[in-house]
């Protein structure tokens, strides 16, 4: 069986947005996945708007890693389903953060962090140099690449330290940004990927594309599923691994919950 990816979109510009659309008449979600599925990827898309926001208990057992990208509309995405998201990433599903989705709530659940950053729209040249050359998510791209036209990011970011920095972007008005962070959380891998303002058809570019895609097959994890990330049980004194006498009082008894 193939990687299966959901790519889940905010689907909110694409509707309301003119320029948006007519660079993205797919969506930004659908030119993803489309990219994705021509590499032999099992892609498909959900959005915000779908019910339970596409993000049910069964699609997320059958997605090896999702995509996020959202923007305007973090906050109607409900709690519950963040809390799924996160336990689904915990128990070993790759998830990948593009753009905007440093705000998203299940990207700063992820990271307990404020995510912030600045910023500036002003159509800039992004030039993004890999720093990790033998990544695998730079894997068959050049030592930089550009995009003619984005939206700046630019330093501090408000996010702990990565596992690895495999990309940082130069932007035309002097700011500079890393742009491709690995992390784990649980059994979870975790890329952000910078580039991706709407306006602009970042995610037509080849290289753009590679990246995506080099992310999907790092980020998945082929071993099962940890049912509950959260268990946390209480194990009895006869079941400890060697004999043990109970000293003092204590406040559970055997297989009554912990406090949460």
């Amino acid at each position: 069986m193939g990687i299966r990816v959901t790519v889940w979109g905010e689907n909110v510009h694409e509707q309301k947005n003119k320029v948006v659309a007519g660079i993205y008449p797919l969506t930004m979600h659908g030119t993803i996945a489309k990219a994705l599925k021509e590499a032999g990827i099992d892609a498909s898309t959900v959005t915000l708007q779908d019910a339970e926001h596409g993000l049910t208990p069964e699609k997320l057992a059958a997605t090896d890693v999702l995509i996020w990208w959202g923007h305007c509309a973090h906050g109607d995405v409900e709690d519950a389903i963040v809390e799924r998201v996160c336990d689904a990433v915990w128990g070993g599903m790759g998830i990948i953060f593009l753009h905007s989705a440093h705000f998203s709530k299940p990207f700063k659940r992820l990271m307990g962090a404020p995510c912030n950053l600045s910023w500036r729209e002003a159509g800039e040249r992004e030039r993004l140099w890999v720093t990790s050359r033998q990544h695998p998510i730079a894997a068959g791209l050049p030592d930089h690449f550009e995009l003619e036209y984005e939206e700046m990011y630019g330093e501090p970011f408000g996010v702990p330290e990565p596992l690895e920095t495999v990309f940082v972007s130069w932007f035309a008005g002097g700011e500079v940004f890393r742009s491709g962070l690995t992390y784990k959380r649980g059994a979870g891998n975790i890329f952000y990927f910078r580039p991706g303002h709407e306006t602009y058809p970042t995610y037509h570019d080849a290289n753009v594309q590679r990246v995506i895609l080099n992310a999907v097959n790092w980020a998945y994890n082929p071993n099962k599923r940890i049912a509950d990330p959260n268990h946390a049980p209480n194990v009895p004194v006869d079941k400890a691994l060697e004999p043990i006498v109970e000293r003092g009082p204590r406040l559970h008894h055997d297989g009554e919950e912990g406090y949460r």
